[in-house]
């Protein structure tokens, strides 16, 4: 009887065996190992765009799990903000004192498409929850009662205030969308075109900076805006001076009609924040204190639009306000 052959098919199996583990054990492996790959990859694509991210703002911090394509904006600032950015936000609030509603005329094409969630006082949280907004942005001094409602919506980021500090908020909102270059990049070029269009108005006559002073008629007392305001601001950047009534660091100064003598400068800027009706327009320009002033006499009183001098509150409107003074000084705006 032939022992051998049995004997070598045995020997086979045993030698077989390993083997195959072998392979098993390499192609569990190869398995294995096409999932950390994969990991690593959607790892990467998180967070190439630096979300998630954590923001540190006027209500706390607020965490932002990827990068925003559905904002909502509730006051103008964030409005011109986010739309000189290139987001078309799904919601937004109208300019509380825009007598005529709507959007602002000077973000033409900027907005279609997106739904008044207003009023400002009050927006619509329904609608608001209804757009699944991945961001919603405002301020304390506009929206701090309903803040806890806003959060429970979407990642939500308030700045402080409004106004006088928009290049600060300008940061905030830049690093909530994750778009901090695009955002210190057109603000350096705005400045840059307002310290050039200084140049040119005080070249223009004859090396010395005209003063400028801005006027603005509400329901109420006539105010006059200082330093620490959105026009004081874009009028510091242009390199104007500013009559003593306004050369003051604050937001600004509520005059009556016999007062208005405090407005005199080279050239005044006048904005209408409602039906003029609901002013004292007509009771100021038509007293003699008025009729009196140096840039009436010279005809240098230059009526401007109140959504961008006083509620745009961001750098669109900052170059419109460029424009104006740039009219207004008989020069060319620099490019």
């Amino acid at each position: 009887m032939n022992t051998r052959a049995p004997l070598r098919r045995r020997l086979v199996r045993l030698i077989a065996a390993p083997v195959a583990l072998v392979i098993g054990m390499g192609a569990l492996a190869a398995c294995g190992s096409e999932t950390p790959a994969k990991d690593d990859k959607a790892n990467a694509a998180a967070t190439a765009d630096g979300f998630p991210r954590t923001i540190t703002h006027a209500m706390g911090s607020t965490t932002i799990p990827a990068k925003p394509k559905r904002v909502v904006v509730l006051d103008t600032g964030e409005l011109d903000d986010v739309t000189m950015l290139g987001i078309t936000p799904v919601g937004a609030v109208a300019p509380h004192l825009k007598s005529e509603g709507g959007f602002p005329a000077y973000l033409k094409g900027r907005t279609e498409g997106t739904k008044d969630v207003g009023p400002s006082a009050e927006p619509n949280l329904e609608l608001i929850a209804s757009l699944k907004p991945d961001l919603i942005l405002s301020s304390k001094v506009r929206h701090e009662k309903v803040y806890d409602k806003l959060k429970a919506i979407a990642p939500t980021v308030f700045t402080a205030t409004t106004g006088f500090p928009w290049k600060e908020n300008l940061a905030v909102h830049a690093k909530a969308l994750g778009l901090e270059k695009e955002a210190a990049a057109s603000l350096k070029s705005y400045e840059d075109r307002a310290k050039k269009l200084g140049a040119a108005i005080k070249a223009k006559n004859g090396g010395k900076e005209p003063t400028a002073s801005v006027v603005r008629f509400v329901a109420g007392p006539t105010r006059l805006y200082q330093l620490d305001s959105f026009s004081g601001v874009v009028l510091t950047d242009i390199g104007l001076g500013r009559p003593a009534s306004q050369n003051v660091h604050s937001a600004m100064l509520e005059v009556g009609p016999e007062q208005i003598d405090k407005a005199d400068a080279d050239l005044v800027f006048v904005t209408v924040s409602d039906d003029p009706a609901k002013t004292q327009q007509s009771v100021v320009e038509s007293n003699p204190v008025w009729k009196d002033l140096g840039a009436v006499k010279n005809h240098k009183v230059v009526n401007v639009t109140d959504e961008t001098w006083m509620s745009g509150i961001g750098v669109q409107a900052a170059i419109s306000m460029l424009g104006d003074v740039a009219k207004a000084a008989g020069v060319d705006l620099p490019k």
